[in-house]
């Protein structure tokens, strides 16, 4: 273990000096269960760590709002998880949380750490001698070449093609959510949908926070349609395991069960959580079958660029988005 600078600030605005100050060496430890697996592995070598986890200001969520779902940024993924609320209102949401790794690991996990999670490319984890430019920007990636079965089939590139592994923030873009931060400069918010970045040239940049910005608080608009939603995760294993394809998806029915609004949002097949809007236009106005479903989940993986091992990402996307939609239908229809 290399040695670093610690802080425990007693004030978010404490936290935001104590990373200004550290400089851009500096790391945030909110639940930790990435950074401290990531700096065991010697990819992430911080020079200075501010622990974040115990501000009360970032713990709370309130889900009873007639307007907005508000999750503080410090919220435990284990009791958004079991909010009754929630669970009646949008599905998907909770369901993304109870589908997200142990049961031990949802006890520390935080709301905003999870958005920032980072790649699970085993070649991205294992460090030298293998090349990978987000680890090492211009070294190459690995992958291209190699064992590509977890990796990304949608916002691929050239210098890299990991999948984004997080479950959260799919069902989370499916509802419009936005974040509130804070950084040296003062509070602003963002759209979620404006917070991953595709790999590009530079997969290095994973996130379009500034140095020093937190995450404060995370907010969903309540919707009528949300209550007809669903996340389906499909995974090697059903217990702790990372997701090959994901869906959060809502419906609302019309009249003889024609579809008035739709969501889709993918997981384990792009390089970020990824919007489905075509797959969404195109069940609009129709009745919500078994074909239709399958071919909404056909315009979600129409740009799919498959590589050498994980061709069977495309089908199982397709299946994974029909899959979630008749969930979705029947719950919205009940």
């Amino acid at each position: 273990m290399r040695p670093f600078g610690y802080a425990a600030p007693a004030t978010l605005a404490e936290a935001v000096e104590a990373l200004a100050a550290g400089g851009p060496g500096t790391k945030v430890l909110a639940g930790g269960t990435t950074l401290y697996d990531l700096m065991k592995l010697g990819v992430e070598r911080p020079t200075a760590v501010v622990d974040i986890h115990h501000l009360a200001e970032l713990a709370g969520f309130d889900t009873t709002g007639g307007d907005e779902l508000v999750f503080g940024a410090g919220a435990r993924l284990a009791d958004l998880a079991e909010d009754p609320v929630l669970r009646r209102d949008c599905p998907a949401l909770a369901e993304s949380l109870a589908k997200a790794a142990s049961q031990q690991l949802r006890n520390s996990a935080t709301a905003g750490g999870s958005l920032l999670q980072r790649t699970r490319c085993g070649y991205f984890r294992a460090g030298p001698p293998y090349p990978c430019n987000k680890r090492r920007p211009g070294s190459g990636c690995a992958a291209r070449d190699g064992m590509d079965r977890q990796h990304a089939v949608l916002g691929t590139s050239e210098s890299c093609v990991a999948a984004y592994p997080g479950d959260w923030a799919v069902a989370l873009l499916a509802f419009d959510a936005r974040l509130d931060l804070l950084g040296p400069d003062g509070p602003r918010t963002i759209p979620l949908s404006a917070l991953h970045r595709e790999p590009g040239d530079t997969p290095q940049h994973e996130h379009t926070l500034a140095d020093g910005e937190l995450i404060v608080r995370i907010r969903v608009p309540v919707t009528a349609t949300a209550r007809g939603s669903a996340f389906h995760k499909v995974r090697d294993r059903e217990s702790f395991a990372f997701a090959l394809a994901s869906a959060a998806v809502a419906v609302r029915l019309g009249r003889r069960g024609t579809v008035q609004d739709c969501r889709i949002a993918l997981g384990g097949l792009a390089t970020r959580p990824w919007r489905a809007h075509e797959a969404e236009q195109a069940l609009l106005g129709e009745e919500l079958t078994e074909r239709s479903a399958l071919l909404a989940g056909e315009a979600a993986l129409a740009g799919a660029r498959p590589g050498t091992h994980n061709g069977f990402k495309v089908a199982l996307g397709i299946r994974t988005v029909a899959d979630a939609l008749r969930a979705a239908g029947r719950r919205a229809a009940s």
